[in-house]
């Protein structure tokens, strides 16, 4: 397998040890969080596009670069391929419909409360966490720049990508239909597919070895083609 970069966030930072050393993985830290707690959250996604490029830039150009975001992450990475000038060998998009399918969300605009519920019913925070008043109040400010920066994004016109995507969903997932899912073919002039997987928004927890063998699989296949 030819060396190759992925972007992944905090859900697969598990799978560092797993893909390494064929797989040189750079999980992304947005700010506002953990070593970057001190620093504002961003508002919108162009902010966190512009720091994703900004990052990219000082990578060596000769090494194949993937892709992978979940949630938000998926849009952000999708958004970052777009703006880049060597399109990126393959886009893992987990965990969000394609970019052109909107819904009227306003989640951001909701007490701290209603956000907290909507927390638990995806289940991706320990409910002894969301339990916690001062915990909840550390972390709702970058929950609620999250479901900003994400209920305000509006896809814009413009020429498909040039790479395959492979589309990762959870059964369950409430957030993605599969109809959403399957909508991310129009986003590329490659192949599209979709992967489905037991479990709700972050399947990825309960599946993390077979995603894994999947990213693994993808970046081989990519090398010898």
């Amino acid at each position: 397998m030819l060396p190759a970069r992925g972007g992944l966030g905090g859900l697969l930072l598990p799978a560092v040890g797993a893909l390494s050393p064929d797989v040189e993985v750079l999980a992304v830290q947005y700010p506002g969080r953990q070593d970057r707690r001190q620093e504002g959250c961003a508002q919108d996604v162009e902010t966190l596009v512009a720091e994703s490029l900004a990052a990219l830039s000082h990578l060596d150009q000769d090494r194949p670069l993937a892709l992978f975001g979940h949630s938000m992450g998926a849009v952000v990475a999708y958004e970052t391929a777009r703006r880049l000038g060597t399109p990126p060998a393959i886009l893992f998009a987990s965990g969000r419909r394609a970019p052109s399918r909107t819904r009227d969300e306003s989640m951001h605009l909701q007490p701290d409360e209603v956000l907290a519920a909507d927390l638990r019913t995806l289940g991706g925070t320990d409910s002894e966490l969301l339990d916690d008043p001062d915990i909840l109040r550390m972390v709702l400010p970058a929950v609620r720049a999250d479901y900003r920066a994400i209920e305000t994004y509006r896809h814009t016109a413009g020429p498909p990508l040039a790479c395959p995507i492979r589309v990762l969903t959870g059964a369950s997932d409430t957030r993605v239909t599969p109809e959403e899912a399957e909508a991310w073919q129009h986003h590329t002039t490659a192949d599209c597919a979709v992967d489905t997987f037991p479990g709700g928004h972050f399947f990825l927890r309960e599946v993390q070895d077979e995603i894994t063998t999947l990213v693994r699989r993808e970046l081989g296949a990519l090398a010898r083609a």
